[in-house]
C-alpha cells in the first residue's frame, strides 16, 4: 500500500514540492489570481522563482564578497573622550538602557517564542502563502504519495483573498456572519488523477479549518472551464467532497459545506 503524508506549505522547502499544474502555461508558485482580485494572474511567471544558483539574499552564489585589504589605513574612529557615554549614541536612554539589557539577559526570565514567518528573501508567492503564518497558519497543503507530490490545495480565511470577497459580493443570499474559510486551489498531477488524492485532500483541510475555529467553508469553481484549466475543479467534485451547491449560477456557482 502507498504511504500517504498530509504536509503544510509553510517554508521553502515545502514550497519547493508543489507540483506543476497541468496546463503549463499556469503555475502555482507564481499564481496570484485570488490575491489580487483586480491585476492577479494564474500565468506561469519565471521571473517569480528564484534563480538557479542564486541564494536566499537573491544575490548570485558566485559574487564575491568584497575582498580585505591589508594594506587600507584602519577607519577612524569618531570618539569624543570627554563626552558622555549616552551622547555617543543620542537614540539611547541612560536610565532604560541598562534595565532592558537585563530583562534580556535574564536566565530565568521566559523567553519570547519565535513567531513562524517567511524569509524576505523568498519567492514572491510563497511570502503571499506565508502572510498568516503567525495567526492563521498554513495557506497550502500538499498530499505526498510515498513521498512524491501528487495534490495540492490552497486555503485559509475570506480576508487573504481579495478576489473571493468580491465573487462573494454577487450573491447577497449567501450568510456573512460567521465568514466562511475558503479552498481556491485543489489540484493533483496528471500521473495520479482518478485515485482519489484530491478528494482526501480536501477532507485533510476541512479537518484543518474547523480546528482552527470556522464553521463552514466555500468554493468557486468554473463550471464551464476544461479540466486543466481550472484549479478550482467543477461542481460534481464538491458534492463528492461533501459540500452542498449554496448557489447555483451557470457560469460559477458556489459550494458551501458547513463543518
Amino acid at each position: 500500500m502507498p504511504t500517504i503524508e498530509f504536509r503544510d506549505v509553510a517554508d521553502e522547502a515545502g514550497f519547493g514540492l508543489i507540483p506543476p499544474c497541468a496546463d503549463p502555461g499556469f503555475d502555482h508558485r507564481t499564481c496570484n489570481y485570488w490575491e489580487d482580485a483586480d491585476r492577479g494572474s494564474k500565468a506561469s511567471r519565471s521571473s517569480w522563482l528564484p534563480a538557479a544558483g542564486s541564494n536566499s539574499e537573491g544575490q548570485a552564489s558566485g559574487t564575491a564578497e568584497p575582498s580585505f585589504n591589508p594594506f587600507a589605513p584602519a577607519p577612524k574612529a569618531e570618539v569624543n573622550p570627554f563626552a558622555p557615554a549616552f551622547r555617543q549614541a543620542p537614540d539611547a536612554n541612560p536610565f532604560i538602557e541598562p534595565r532592558r539589557a537585563a530583562l534580556e539577559d535574564n536566565p530565568f526570565a521566559p523567553g519570547k517564542p519565535a513567531r513562524p514567518s517567511v524569509a524576505p528573501g523568498a519567492p514572491r508567492k510563497m511570502q503571499l502563502l506565508g502572510r498568516g503564518l503567525a495567526v492563521f497558519g498554513s495557506y497550502a497543503k500538499l498530499l505526498l504519495v510515498d513521498g512524491v507530490p501528487a495534490a495540492y490545495c490552497q486555503f485559509g480565511p475570506l480576508s487573504a483573498y481579495p478576489r473571493a470577497l468580491r465573487l462573494r459580493e454577487l450573491y447577497p443570499q449567501l450568510p456573512d456572519a460567521p465568514l466562511p474559510a475558503v479552498i481556491t486551489c485543489i489540484a493533483t498531477t496528471p500521473e495520479t488523477r482518478r485515485q482519489g488524492h484530491a478528494l482526501r485532500l480536501v477532507e485533510e483541510v476541512c479537518t484543518d479549518l474547523a480546528g482552527r475555529g470556522f464553521s463552514a467553508v466555500e468554493a468557486y469553481p468554473e463550471a464551464r472551464a476544461a479540466d486543466e484549466a481550472t484549479p478550482a475543479a467543477r461542481p460534481a467534485f464538491w458534492v463528492r467532497a461533501g459540500f452542498a451547491l449554496a448557489v447555483d449560477d451557470e457560469r460559477y456557482p458556489v459550494m458551501r459545506r458547513e463543518l
